[in-house]
């Protein structure tokens, strides 16, 4: 299956946003590269649809995934409580450290089986519960 995505570069550590055709492996083989430098950021869509586009954005451990529906539309994808509520992660965000609340924060493994599964469909409603921002 073939998808649409734009990443973080290994080399530089800053994020590309040319995005690039390939197949979901070229994929995982990027966000392996970048989990193994220990923080990445993408943007995954179907080749055949401008929108949706899904953001995976991560460091270490902890990730969080954006949805943006059209040009107007984002929403974040509620975590799975790997980070308790109170607390907060700071996760890059293209080039940028942002900060999100732990109630946002998902397990990287988790999400990127997310990831993988909105390659498959182009759907984000089985993704889980989305909150627009």
């Amino acid at each position: 299956m073939s998808v649409m995505w734009a990443a973080t570069s290994p080399e530089s550590g800053l994020f590309h946003p040319d995005e690039r055709r390939s197949e979901v492996k070229d994929l995982s083989d990027r966000c392996s590269n970048l989990r193994s430098r220990g923080q990445g950021y993408l943007e995954v869509r179907s080749p055949n649809r401008e929108f949706p586009v899904l953001i995976l954005a991560f460091r270490d451990n902890h990730a969080v995934i954006h949805l943006m529906s059209d040009t107007e539309r984002m929403s974040l994808l509620v975590g799975d409580g790997t980070v308790p509520s109170g607390a907060e992660v700071e996760i890059p965000i293209m080039d940028d450290l942002a900060v999100f609340a732990g109630d946002f924060v998902l397990d990287i493994d988790r999400a990127w089986k997310l990831v993988h599964d909105f390659t498959q469909t182009w759907r984000a409603s089985p993704l889980g519960e989305w909150c627009e921002l």
